[in-house]
C-alpha cells in the first residue's frame, strides 16, 4: 500500500475518494432494494445488472488505488463486469419493448438499420435487415460472444503476467499483450454494435421509459472506462506523465484513472438512480403486462 507515504493532502484525497466509493455502492444497494420491490420479475436481475455497472468500476478503482500491486487484477475485473453489462444492456432494451415476441410483433414489418457505429457509420449504403427471430438472435450472440470471451481472455492475461510472459506495457510484436489487446479491441467493437441498432431501432417507441438518457449513461461508462484509460496509458508510456518518485510514470497514469474513474462512477452512480428510479410498471401498456404474464407462465 502506498497510503503510509502520502502526505497529509494525499490521505484527504484517498479519504474523499473512499467515501465517494462508499457512498456509490449505498446508493446502488438503495436502488437495488428498491427495484427488488417495485420492477416486475422479468426485469429485475437485468436492470440491476446495468445498474451496478459504475459502482462496480468506482470500487475495483478504489481497491486499485489503494493496493497498487492488484491494479491489474482490478482492471480486469472491472472490464470482464462491463462486457456482461454490455448484453445485459441488450437484453434490457428487448425487455422494456415486452420481450422478443412482442418486439417482432410491434416491428414485423420493420427493419434493422445496421450502417450505424461503431462499425458501419459509414457504410451508408448497406441495405436494411428485416427484423426477424433470426436476426435478434444474431444481435444477441453479438454480445454474448464478448460477455463470455473478454473474461476468458482475462484470465489468460492473468496466467501469462503471472509466468511474466505478459506485460501490459510492452507492446512489441514478440508480446502477448499487443495480440490479446488487438483481438479485445476486435471483440469490443462487434459487440457494441448490435446495442448501436437495437437502440436506433427503438429509441422512438422507448423514450417514455427514458431510453437515451440510460444509453447515453452507458455510453460515458463504456467511453470513460476504455477510452480514458487507453489515453492516459499512452501519456504514460511515452512519459508525458512525468515520473513523482516514488511513483514511476506508468505508476502515476494508473493512480490518475483509477482517481478519475472514482469520480465519474459517483457521479454517473447518482444520476443512474435519477433516470431509474420510477414505477415500470405504471407505465407498462397492457400488451406488455400480458407478455410478461405469459413469460411468467413459461418459465417454471
Amino acid at each position: 500500500s502506498l497510503s503510509a507515504g502520502l502526505d497529509l493532502p494525499g490521505r484527504f484525497l484517498f479519504a474523499i475518494l473512499t467515501l465517494m466509493t462508499l457512498i456509490a455502492n449505498l446508493v446502488f444497494v438503495e436502488e437495488a432494494v428498491y427495484i427488488y420491490r417495485k420492477i416486475p420479475s422479468s426485469k429485475r436481475s437485468i436492470i440491476i445488472w446495468v445498474n451496478a455497472a459504475a459502482p462496480v468500476i468506482a470500487t475495483t478503482s478504489c481497491i486499485g488505488m489503494w493496493i497498487p500491486r492488484s491494479t491489474m487484477f482490478t482492471d480486469f475485473t472491472a472490464a470482464a463486469f462491463f462486457a456482461i453489462v454490455i448484453h445485459k444492456f441488450l437484453l434490457m432494451m428487448i425487455k422494456e419493448c415486452g420481450g422478443q415476441k412482442l418486439l417482432l410483433r410491434q416491428f414485423e414489418n420493420g427493419r434493422f438499420k445496421i450502417s450505424t457505429g461503431p462499425c458501419c457509420c459509414c457504410c451508408l449504403c448497406l441495405p436494411r435487415v428485416r427484423i426477424t427471430r433470426r436476426t435478434l438472435f444474431w444481435l444477441k450472440l453479438g454480445t454474448f460472444q464478448f460477455a463470455f470471451l473478454r473474461p476468458m481472455l482475462m484470465f489468460l492475461s492473468i496466467v501469462l503476467w503471472t509466468n511474466g510472459n505478459y506485460t501490459f506495457y510492452n507492446l512489441s510484436p514478440k508480446g502477448a499483450a499487443i495480440w490479446i489487446s488487438c483481438f479485445v479491441g476486435v471483440l469490443t467493437i462487434i459487440a457494441l454494435w448490435p446495442v448501436a441498432i437495437m437502440f436506433q431501432q427503438v429509441k422512438t417507441l422507448l423514450t417514455c421509459k427514458k431510453i437515451i438518457p440510460k444509453f447515453a449513461l452507458y455510453q460515458f461508462i463504456l467511453i470513460l472506462n476504455h477510452l480514458q484509460a487507453a489515453i492516459i496509458n499512452i501519456l504514460a508510456m511515452q512519459r508525458i506523465i512525468r515520473c513523482a518518485p516514488p511513483l514511476s510514470s506508468s505508476a502515476r497514469g494508473a493512480y490518475m484513472t483509477q482517481q478519475l474513474l472514482i469520480m465519474e462512477m459517483f457521479l454517473i452512480t447518482l444520476i443512474s438512480r435519477v433516470v431509474y428510479r420510477r414505477r415500470y410498471d405504471d407505465l407498462e401498456p397492457p400488451e406488455c403486462m400480458a407478455e410478461e404474464a405469459g413469460d411468467n407462465k413459461e418459465a417454471p
